[in-house]
C-alpha cells in the first residue's frame, strides 16, 4: 500500500471508495485477466488507488470477500429453500446451516407483517448440489440431522436480476426502470471436461489480500496445475459457455464496519407476487426492469406460499423507501396489465453469506460425515 493502513479510508460512502464500489459490487462482468485493472479504467481511479482501497476496506472487513462469481444455476442444481424450525431452535439451525453445510449459501431469518400463508417458515437458505445429485436427498438428509419439521424447495425456472452493487443502487428512485423489460436467462446445466472443472474450481475460491493485485490468477494457475496462457484460455471458453458470472467485491451488508460502524445497508426485503398462469415470464421482466432489483426469480411457492410465482430482493437503508420501490413495481404491473392475484414481503433479519460448494467430491464427503446423525440441534 501507498500510505500505512490506519490512514486509508474504508468507509463504502467515501467518495473515491465508492467509485471504485460502485463498478466493482457488480458491474465487472464475465472473465477479466486483470479484473483490477478494469475496475480502474470504469472508475476513473488509478489501479494503485483501487488496489491499495480494496485491500484496506477488505481488512475493515467492509468488503466481505473479493471473488471470480459463477453462473451457479448452470453448474449445480439450486433451489431457494424454506425452513419450518422450531421458534426456540432458528438461531442454533441458522448456525448449524452455515457453518456445517457447505451446500447452504444465503442463510437468512424472515418475517412477515402479518400472520399470512408461508409466515411460519421462519430460516430460509439457498441450496446447490452438483450435477446428478438430489435437491430433495440433501434437504431430507438436512432435515434429519437438525431436527427440522419441514422444508420447501422453489429451484428457480428463470433468472431476471442477478446482482448486488448497494452503493450505486442508494440513488436510485421508486418507478426507475430500464428501457426494455429483463430478459430471462434459463437454468439449463452445462458440461464441463475435467480440465475445466480443475480451471473453474481453483477461479472461484475469494482471494486472499496478497492476490489483491495487478495480477490476481497466477496462483490460481499453479493450483489448477496449468500455466497462467492455459488458465485464460480455459477461462474465457468458461466465459463463452456462460458458466462464469461477475468478479465482485462483496460487500458487508448486514455487519457494521470495524472502524466505523457504517452499515452498508440495514434492510432485505424478499417480495413474493403471484400473476396468472402463462404471465410468469413477462411479469419476472417487467420486476426485473427495475434496476434496483438485486435478484429477481421466477421460483413457484406453491400452496404455502399463496401460489407466489415471482420472487425478488431489494436492499435499503430505510423501510419506508423500500416499501416505496415496491409499490413503484406493483403500479407499473397494473400499468402492464399484469394482475396481482397475490403479494407479500418477507423481511430479513439474521444473514450469512458464503459461496455455494459445488465440487462432488465435497458433497460425497459431507454425506459420509453426517450419514446416520439425526437431531443435533
Amino acid at each position: 500500500m501507498s500510505a500505512s493502513a490506519s490512514t486509508i479510508p474504508t468507509q463504502h460512502s467515501d467518495p473515491t471508495n465508492a467509485k471504485i464500489l460502485s463498478v466493482s459490487e457488480d458491474l465487472v462482468e464475465g472473465f477479466q485477466r486483470h479484473p483490477f485493472q478494469h475496475i480502474a479504467e470504469k472508475s476513473g481511479v488509478p489501479l494503485e488507488t483501487v488496489i491499495e482501497r480494496v485491500r484496506a476496506m477488505t481488512a475493515d472487513g467492509v468488503i466481505r470477500r473479493t471473488r471470480q462469481t459463477l453462473l451457479a444455476t448452470k453448474l449445480a442444481h439450486g433451489a431457494l429453500c424454506a425452513w419450518k424450525v422450531d421458534p426456540d431452535k432458528i438461531d442454533a439451525t441458522f448456525d448449524w446451516m452455515f457453518r456445517e453445510d457447505p451446500f447452504s449459501g444465503h442463510v437468512v431469518t424472515r418475517s412477515t407483517d402479518r400472520e399470512i400463508s408461508g409466515s411460519d417458515y421462519r430460516l430460509w437458505t439457498t441450496l446447490k448440489v452438483p450435477q446428478g445429485e438430489s435437491l430433495d436427498e440433501h434437504a431430507t438428509a438436512l432435515k434429519r440431522i437438525t431436527g427440522a419439521h419441514e422444508y420447501i424447495l422453489m429451484p428457480a425456472r428463470g433468472i431476471f436480476a442477478l446482482g448486488v452493487g448497494h452503493v450505486r443502487r442508494k440513488s436510485m428512485e421508486p418507478g426507475d426502470r430500464a428501457d426494455e423489460p429483463a430478459k430471462m436467462t434459463n437454468t439449463a446445466t452445462v458440461d464441463l471436461s475435467p480440465v475445466e472443472w480443475d480451471v473453474l474450481l481453483a477461479m472461484k475460491e475469494e482471494l486472499s489480500l496478497d492476490e489483491i493485485g495487478e495480477n490476481p490468477w497466477e496462483s490460481r494457475a499453479a493450483i489448477a496445475g496449468v500455466d497462467l496462457d492455459t488458465f485464460f484460455e480455459i477461462a474465457e471458453t468458461l466465459d463463452r459457455k456462460k458458466v462464469i458470472g461477475r468478479f465482485s467485491t462483496f460487500l458487508e451488508h448486514v455487519k457494521p464496519s470495524k472502524s466505523s460502524g457504517e452499515r452498508v445497508t440495514r434492510f432485505n426485503a424478499l417480495f413474493h407476487w403471484k400473476v396468472p398462469e402463462g404471465m410468469q415470464e413477462r411479469a419476472g421482466g417487467e420486476v426485473g426492469r427495475h434496476p434496483i432489483m438485486t435478484h429477481c426469480y421466477w421460483r413457484e411457492g406453491g400452496p404455502q406460499f399463496g401460489g407466489v410465482n415471482i420472487m425478488g430482493v431489494i436492499h435499503g437503508t430505510d423501510r419506508d423507501r423500500v416499501l416505496a420501490h415496491k409499490a413503484a413495481i406493483d403500479a407499473h404491473l397494473a400499468a402492464c396489465d399484469i394482475p396481482l392475484l397475490y403479494t407479500n414481503v418477507f423481511w430479513g433479519g439474521r444473514s450469512e453469506i458464503k459461496p455455494s460448494e459445488i465440487s462432488p467430491k465435497v458433497y460425497r464427503e459431507f454425506h459420509d460425515k453426517w450419514a446416520g446423525q439425526t437431531n443435533v440441534i
